[in-house]
């Protein structure tokens, strides 16, 4: 019953977002929308902010799930602008809230896993210290999450998948040339 009640909370809060900026929603409204009293929601949740993070936190840990085995960085950034296309209103609403920064993080996690395990398998065979591995994935996640939320900043006017893509076909080859070149340096 629990996990169906913090569902039925983030659903509710969802449904909410969808409706009104995060700023307007209170936990009034959400336990009157889900039809629980404020001490079961707090039995879940700390606060709004909190919620916020929960719900973000496990659309990443299910996108990072489903595109764990992917051999491109392109899927799981795919996913990640899925995701925000199919809650457009929502996104924004957080977006454009005081709980930004949640969501910048929840793009970050997403970008840093998903270019570590690409940087991983591209410095395969080479001799490649973790610490350059590390930063070769942190380069990576800072461009494409900076142009994610560009694309978020611009009002998400365009099909990303295309950009992504086109990206993968600029970039192919390029870590592992950088490798090689770094190694040729030392």
């Amino acid at each position: 019953m629990p996990a169906f009640t913090k569902k039925a909370i983030a659903d509710s809060f969802l449904k909410l977002l969808r409706e009104k900026p995060l700023d307007k929603i209170t936990i009034k409204d959400i336990v009157e929308d889900c039809g629980i009293n404020r001490n079961t929601f707090y039995y879940h949740f700390e606060d709004i902010p909190n919620l916020v993070e929960t719900i973000l936190k496990e659309e990443t840990e299910q996108v990072l799930g489903e595109h764990l085995g992917e051999d491109s960085w392109e899927e799981g950034f795919i996913a990640a602008t899925r995701f925000a296309l199919n809650n457009k209103k929502s996104i924004y609403h957080i977006y454009n809230s005081v709980n930004r920064e949640v969501f910048e993080q929840y793009l970050n996690r997403i970008g840093m896993d998903v270019m570590e395990r690409f940087v991983e398998k591209a410095a395969k065979g080479l001799s490649v210290s973790e610490e350059d591995k590390t930063l070769m994935a942190s380069f990576y996640r800072a461009a494409l999450t900076g142009m994610i939320l560009d694309w978020l900043a611009s009002g998400m006017n365009y099909e990303p998948e295309d950009v992504i893509r086109r990206l993968g076909v600029m970039l192919e080859g390029g870590i592992e040339a950088a490798f090689l070149n770094m190694a040729r340096a030392v």
